[in-house]
């Protein structure tokens, strides 16, 4: 298989069991060896490996006699740092990172902006960047910014991860509040269907869906038959990367720029809307076209200490009106976690950043001798084109929120507010690093409720968590409700399966009571798959699955991802050991 592989791939194709075991694992909890891992070296690789899987299934079926294993597939992968198993699989791994890493195209002035592909006169001009899936976002950042522009939906994995995992994951981060996720900067895409074909993905007018693929026509069709139960089931929370995003595919046009006419599209028609967030199981990105924005010049942190969670839903309800680059949270947990291992900040600072690092955390030393050991801690950021403008915010914050009576710390430098990011960001590497034989544990990692109702859910989250002897902190993005839950675990005891299974199904069960999303950023892979159909209900897992028959009605891209997932093929591809996990929280 792998000669023959090898003839329709001008890339590579590697069977060791070096590079087998080392793909096995993404940062999920699971193990899964794949039988080849492919480099495309471009897109007429992709759709080949396509075609040909495609006429070797056909011919395996045809002999009648044949067993699952038998029958390729594809589970495309980039960095590998997906928490929900997306990234592996049984049979080949697409791997973009060696050699479709490249940059395409670079848009930054006014007279070369491209047309973001909405319908005659809604078009506006706006810079973009196009790349293959496999650049890594850290050399992706670096040339947005020498024009001052960002992709502002980066994870807190921005130095691991890459595009086309942003792409398939749906991935947001810090920033999300203020700007939305990755579905919202996708202007074009180039996409490989199950056809073994490449087209160009764009928004379009609803009224020329009759010039568009089979794929595009089919999946209209499904939306309009269905408009106001998908419209029902779109789950009423900031960020949400469960299932498909059906609601997305029809929309209405976009506000217009001042003094732009309108263009007369009653609707809007985009595939992107439902490809992103897809893990590659209805496609497979080749190139992607993102629209940027400005960067801002200068930002400053405002720490909120919280003895009480009662006015938490209240207190985010008035920041946000505020306009906030970020408004971030961990618990008491977490700054417990990084008082009892001071040290590990302080290894890489030397003396006088030592110095200045455990000189800087005096003012909380004093709020805690008067006030008590916070129960949360919450970090709101603003930015502006000088320190004024953002400096300004802050002072506003503190006098709108002075009649909740809690502490407030305006930060002095990016050096005192970088303590703070530095706790949120490391206390899952601390727990992993100082607890033995256990290892941080994602599977209920990445819930949301609307934030009205975190003083309620989060003590009811607590007391479920607390029912299990399990180490655990709890952090996220409380101006979405998105809170990070990654327990430690010992994978070598018998009832770690149980365990998992058990927290997962009565954590979505209160997220559900709640409204919220069983996933808002990390998406749905091999861990969460199965929970699908308890979140949304029968009938619009069963429009999932008509969706994943469409575009792949023969199951070769990245099966048991979306749909087919099972409680039963969770507990049995734990992993027992673990290379060291990345993070995106």
């Amino acid at each position: 298989m792998k000669e023959e592989l090898q003839k329709i791939i001008k890339g590579e194709v590697d069977d060791s069991d070096e590079t087998l075991k080392k793909y096995s694992h993404d940062a999920s909890i699971f193990e899964i060896r794949p039988k080849f891992v492919i480099f495309p070296k471009d897109n007429i690789d992709v759709q080949n490996l396509v075609k040909f899987i495609n006429k070797n299934n056909d011919i395996v079926k045809n002999k009648g006699l044949h067993e699952k294993g038998d029958l390729l597939s594809i589970t495309c992968r980039c960095a590998g740092t997906d928490m929900s198993g997306g990234a592996i699989g049984e049979s080949i791994i697409l791997d973009f990172t060696k050699y479709m890493n490249k940059l395409i195209e670079f848009n930054d002035s006014a007279s070369s902006r491209q047309d973001l592909g909405l319908p005659k006169g809604l078009a506006f001009s706006q810079p973009t960047i196009t790349v293959q899936p496999g650049m890594f976002y850290r050399d992706f950042e670096k040339i947005t910014l020498e024009k001052g522009l960002i992709l502002p939906c980066y994870t807190a994995s921005k130095s691991l991860n890459a595009m086309g995992g942003m792409f398939g994951n749906n991935s947001a981060g810090e920033r999300t509040l203020k700007y939305g996720k990755t579905e919202d900067y996708v202007v074009e895409s180039k996409v490989v269907f199950t056809d073994g074909v490449e087209r160009i993905i764009k928004s379009i007018p609803a009224n020329q869906i009759s010039n568009q693929d089979e794929y595009s026509k089919k999946i209209f069709e499904l939306v309009k038959n269905n408009e106001e139960e998908i419209a029902e089931a779109k789950p009423k929370v900031h960020k949400n990367s469960a299932g498909y995003y059906l609601w997305n595919v029809l929309s209405s046009p976009p506000p217009l720029p001042r003094g732009r006419l309108g263009g007369g599209a009653d609707k809007i028609f985009n595939l992107n809307k439902l490809l992103v967030g897809s893990q590659g199981t209805l496609g497979i990105a080749t190139e992607v076209t993102f629209k940027l924005v400005k960067n801002p010049k200068y930002s400053k942190l405002v720490a909120i200490f919280m003895t009480d969670l009662e006015p938490l839903g209240r207190l985010v309800d008035e920041i946000l009106p505020l306009n906030p680059e970020t408004l971030e949270t961990y618990d008491d947990k977490t700054m417990k976690l990084a008082v009892k291992f001071f040290p590990d900040f302080l290894k890489t600072k030397g003396l006088i950043g030592m110095i200045k690092f455990m000189w800087s955390f005096l003012p909380e030393l004093g709020m805690m001798i008067t006030g008590g050991f916070p129960k949360m801690i919450l970090l709101v950021e603003f930015a502006g084109d000088n320190e004024e403008q953002a400096n300004a915010q802050c002072i506003k914050l503190k006098e709108a929120i002075k009649h909740f009576n809690l502490k407030v710390h305006i930060t002095k430098s990016d050096a005192e507010a970088g303590k703070y990011w530095d706790i949120r960001r490391e206390s899952f590497n601390l727990l992993r690093k100082h607890v033995a034989n256990k290892r941080t544990a994602p599977f209920i990692d990445d819930i949301i409720v609307r934030p009205e109702f975190l003083p309620k859910f989060i003590p009811e989250l607590n007391k479920i968590l607390g029912n299990y002897d399990i180490t655990y902190t709890i952090a996220g993005h409380a101006g979405d409700g998105n809170f990070h839950i990654i327990p430690l675990m010992d994978f070598t005891r018998p009832d770690t399966a149980k365990i998992i299974l058990e927290l997962s199904d009565k954590v979505y069960d209160l997220v559900i009571r709640y409204h919220g999303s069983i996933t808002a950023e990390h998406n749905d892979g091999i861990v969460r798959t199965p929970y699908l159909e308890k979140m949304y209900g029968e009938r619009i897992y069963n429009l999932f699955k008509q969706t994943k028959t469409i575009f792949d009605p023969n199951n070769i891209l990245n099966p048991g991802k979306k749909i087919g997932g099972t409680k039963e093929y969770i507990a049995s591809h734990l992993a027992i050991e673990h290379p060291k996990p990345h993070h995106g929280v």
